[in-house]
């Protein structure tokens, strides 16, 4: 009976997909806020302690560095299974970002923000490998691509909160810090309310072909069940980094997790340390600048999600990392040219920078199959956030070094090698445009 079933990954989109879809989109908003607020609340802690740019850096690198530990949330998540991670994290998320409002210990401060990064960690990895092993297969891209509005909307309201948030005296810069409590909270009573269903694919994998036909005829109807494959499909074994980087695996774990870093590494550097780049640039209203900046990402991201459909992923990936490369460079070698020029310029390089950032939830997914998945991605994640805590880290004190121009110069040898990694080696991943 079971070979009868029709493929559930063939079901036409239901409620169970736009319900499942909703949780992952709100967990995206908290975590693009949370993320973003550091940048404009450590702008405004310098008006109340004394803290430098390797601070500055250290903290708003923080949950990146928390982030590094996709991998191991990824292969705890190809363990004990997914919907139970996305129904604590959370909540956890939220504590988490409250506990900043009790202490200015720069060290505890620092702990967590990793703490808080972990929780990050859980929905980047073990919501986005939940979410494609119940989509459609032909549908999953589309929707994957579209994950990183909503996670921009999130980055663009942490922006939008830390100018405004006033009338704290001393502990506004905390109060901003605190305030991805809410976008959390939210997520988490969601999820509560419209609780997640497991995974059928990671059911079928550890064996439980039963358990699995039962969830999917729960939530599609009993039209549907298992395909073949996952029928036969032999419980997975342990998922390790040797077999990452063994040879079946290796060339997508060393790209899917290079791209992301050198993209992580230009866009968080910039993007968190929007205000002190501003400030040092010169270039008109600080606040106005940032908001053309900001909306320009939300417009990247929008023609990201065009582009995606329209052109093969390995294409994409080049030209993303070029193309803003040489906008970042005209801005280094333009610092005669009048501001608004400049923010002209600085706002193309947001949006094909952001434009970039619609592969990021699809294609490393797309480069591992269904018994690694969330391992393979979480590695990819992992790899990706020591790129973004480095540029975190690092554009403060390059910064204080040199000046804007000088971690803007950085970053354009760091997004030319990203281009030149993907032009050698990034595999086509789109269905479209794969070679047969």
């Amino acid at each position: 009976m079971q070979r009868l079933k029709k493929d559930y990954k063939k079901a036409p989109i239901s409620s169970i997909h736009l319900r499942l879809y909703l949780a992952i989109i709100l967990g995206q908003i908290a975590c693009g806020y949370a993320l973003g607020i550091s940048g404009t609340a450590l702008a405004e802690a310098q008006h109340v302690i004394q803290i430098n740019g390797a601070w500055q850096g250290l903290l708003g690198a923080g949950s990146l560095i928390g982030l590094a530990g996709s991998a191991l949330m990824g292969r705890l998540a190809d363990q004990i299974g997914r919907r139970g991670m996305l129904m604590i994290n959370m909540y956890l998320f939220a504590l988490l970002s409250l506990a900043q409002l009790w202490t200015t210990n720069l060290w505890i401060l620092f702990i967590i923000r990793i703490l808080l990064g972990l929780m990050i960690a859980i929905d980047y990895t073990v919501g986005n490998s939940l979410l494609v092993e119940w989509l459609p297969a032909k549908e999953s891209g589309k929707f994957q691509s579209r994950l990183i509005i909503y996670w921009t909307v999130g980055f663009i309201l942490s922006y939008v909160s830390g100018i405004t948030i006033h009338g704290f005296g001393d502990l506004t810069w905390q109060v901003v810090l605190a305030s991805s409590a809410v976008p959390g909270l939210i997520a988490a009573g969601y999820r509560s309310i419209f609780r997640l269903p497991a995974s059928p694919t990671w059911l079928a994998v550890q064996g439980k072909n039963k358990t699995a036909q039962k969830v999917i005829q729960k939530h599609l109807g009993k039209r549907w069940g298992l395909s073949l494959k996952l029928i036969k499909a032999k419980p997975a074994d342990s998922i390790s980094v040797t077999t990452l980087l063994s040879p079946k695996y290796r060339r997508q774990t060393l790209v899917g997790g290079g791209f992301y870093a050198l993209q992580a590494f230009a866009f968080f550097g910039i993007s968190i340390f929007l205000p002190v780049l501003l400030k040092d640039m010169h270039i008109g209203n600080q606040h106005i600048s940032g908001l053309i900046y900001n909306a320009c990402m939300m417009i990247g991201v929008l023609v990201g999600t065009v582009i995606f459909k329209k052109i093969s992923r390995r294409a994409f990936l080049i030209g993303s990392f070029f193309l803003s490369m040489l906008a970042l460079l005209a801005l280094v070698i333009g610092s005669s040219l009048s501001s608004y020029v400049q923010i002209a310029i600085f706002a193309l390089f947001s949006i094909i920078l952001s434009a970039g950032l619609t592969l990021d939830y699809p294609y490393p997914t797309e480069l591992f199959d269904d018994q690694v998945r969330a391992s393979g991605v979480g590695t990819c994640i992992t790899i990706s956030r020591f790129g973004a805590a480095s540029g975190t880290f690092l554009l403060p004190v390059l910064t204080g070094i040199g000046g804007a121009r000088l971690s803007m110069l950085v970053c354009v040898v760091i997004l030319a090698l990203g281009g030149l990694i993907c032009l050698l080696w990034a595999p086509e991943t789109s269905p479209r445009f794969k070679k047969k």
